[in-house]
């Protein structure tokens, strides 16, 4: 008997992006839908009917964090396994993202692989390998930096004012993808 085709929703304002993910993951198996933020993934939720067993959300887009829209989904489909994908991948963030339901939280970039394998895991069915390595000074201050931006609800002038910082060198620092470890 053939298995039932998992329904994914794919939330992401990286055209491109998101794209390339739904041709990959439509020859994997998955039937995507995909939205390019999250207002347009929740009216979508809200009006399709369907229900996404798998949902890859990206977390900085154009207008609201893909962390608004964690609880959001949890409330209407408590079941759906939520991969957070990011490019500016942090401690805090991910902390942030496992605390309001997602499943897991991918650094980009992620192959298609890493995010099939990131749904599965979920469950504890394969354990992720933690690394011994000593951060590096970049890497250390963007996750402080991370950190305090957070304490501070994301406001860049207050940040900046606890970091002791000008507000445009933080911008700058912010507008860096952050360095591997």
């Amino acid at each position: 008997m053939k298995s039932p085709i998992k329904q994914l929703l794919l939330v992401d304002d990286d055209d491109a992006f998101r794209m390339v993910a739904e041709r990959g993951l439509s020859k994997r198996g998955y039937q995507v839908y995909s939205c390019n933020s999250c207002e347009a993934a929740e009216q979508w939720l809200l009006s399709s009917g369907i229900k996404p067993d798998h949902v890859l959300l990206d977390l900085k887009m154009g207008g609201e964090s893909g962390l608004t829209l964690i609880p959001r989904l949890r409330i209407l489909h408590p079941d759906c396994r939520i991969v957070m994908l990011t490019g500016f991948a942090s401690i805090s963030t991910a902390v942030e993202a496992i605390k309001l339901g997602a499943t897991h939280y991918l650094p980009k970039p992620a192959s298609l692989d890493d995010i099939i394998a990131a749904f599965g895991k979920i469950h504890g069915d394969e354990q992720q390998e933690v690394t011994h390595q000593p951060m590096s000074v970049d890497r250390l201050e963007w996750e402080h930096i991370q950190k305090v931006l957070a304490e501070h609800e994301g406001n860049i002038s207050a940040t900046a004012r606890a970091l002791n910082m000008h507000r445009r060198t933080l911008q700058r620092k912010l507008g860096k993808r952050p360095v591997r470890q």
